[in-house]
């Protein structure tokens, strides 16, 4: 709930750990932090992306007195936090990490009903696995390390950031295996936002929840040869925005001191419409765009499920669709 005190993430001489960073958005807000004066340390699985990330980001770099360091693990793998955030504080001279902002992520869009078991379900477990647990592992052992009581007292908060998506927000057909990993961790941010204020005197943390919509990155190339006709269709007008501008507007999201931190304008529309229990970052303005929302979705519903009516009317039973995985 910033907007009026200045920026609320300053990241000049701060340590910033991101996971999925060898690609896409998690590449691009590592420069983009790395240009305002992070030092950086990129994880990802892919060991020789990794050695380019870190070459883009010392040049990205605001001085040569930052240090940048990448650690190669597989988000998805149990346990896989421990190890990675004790190289990482080893790393970093034994000091805390500052900043954590977990990015990786997956999808695998399919029509979740004409797909066998081992497939609609494999996929399922495999994004939960990415998606949330890679997020919620590295959360768990981050906050055990800030909110330590010897890790205490510190007076500028820690810092956890989580990467959702605006499907999270508003359900698109063709993203079961996916759609529901980010509501859980939407539950889990908001859930955490309440839990650190018991630490606050002394542990003060602050978590921050992404949603952004489509990139144009190598994931929406992955996903785009599978995703089906209908999926397809009902995103056609989407906002398609570059990995540095979604990380550029991102990063502008969580200065503002924003908890729920959209990247356009569709975004603030759905954010609007499904604020429940998360905190506001403007309470006058979301509580206007909440009530305007609650009727402008009823709109949005019709046309949405009509279109997705009309597409079966005109195909028929999905059964007989080209497969795509």
């Amino acid at each position: 709930m910033g907007w009026f005190g200045g920026n609320q993430m300053p990241v000049d001489g701060k340590t910033v750990l991101l996971t999925g960073a060898s690609e896409g958005m998690g590449r691009s807000a590592a420069k983009q932090l790395a240009a305002q004066g992070a030092n950086i340390i990129v994880v990802a699985r892919n060991v020789a992306r990794l050695e380019e990330t870190i070459d883009e980001i010392k040049a990205a770099a605001k001085s040569s007195a930052q240090r940048f360091h990448y650690i190669a693990a597989d988000v998805a793998l149990p346990k896989y936090a421990e190890s990675v955030v004790a190289n990482a504080i080893a790393w970093n001279g034994d000091k805390p990490i500052d900043i954590v902002w977990c990015v990786a992520g997956m999808s695998t869009p399919m029509l979740w009903a004409e797909e066998s078991n081992d497939v609609a379900l494999g996929a399922s477990r495999r994004n939960m696995d990415v998606n949330f647990w890679g997020a919620a592992e590295m959360a768990h052992t981050i906050l055990r390390e800030w909110l330590r009581p010897e890790a205490g007292p510190y007076k500028e908060p820690r810092h956890i950031i989580f990467t959702a998506s605006v499907l999270a927000l508003f359900p698109v057909a063709g993203y079961a295996p996916y759609t529901p990993t980010k509501w859980a961790l939407r539950g889990l941010a908001d859930t955490l936002t309440q839990e650190v204020l018991l630490y606050e005197r002394t542990n003060p943390v602050r978590v921050s929840v992404v949603y952004p919509g489509t990139i144009m990155s190598p994931g929406l190339e992955r996903e785009n040869k599978t995703k089906p006709d209908i999926t397809l269709q009902l995103e056609k007008d989407d906002p398609k925005l570059t990995p540095e501008e979604v990380a550029s507007q991102a990063i502008k999201g969580l200065q503002r001191g924003d908890h729920f931190v959209t990247v356009s304008l569709l975004g603030d529309l759905m954010r609007w419409s499904v604020l429940g229990g998360a905190p506001r970052n403007n309470w006058v303005l979301d509580t206007l765009g909440a009530y305007l929302m609650s009727f402008v979705m009823f709109f949005v519903l019709w046309w949405f499920h009509g279109d997705i009516r009309a597409f079966g009317k005109k195909n028929g039973h999905p059964s007989t669709y080209a497969k795509k995985i």
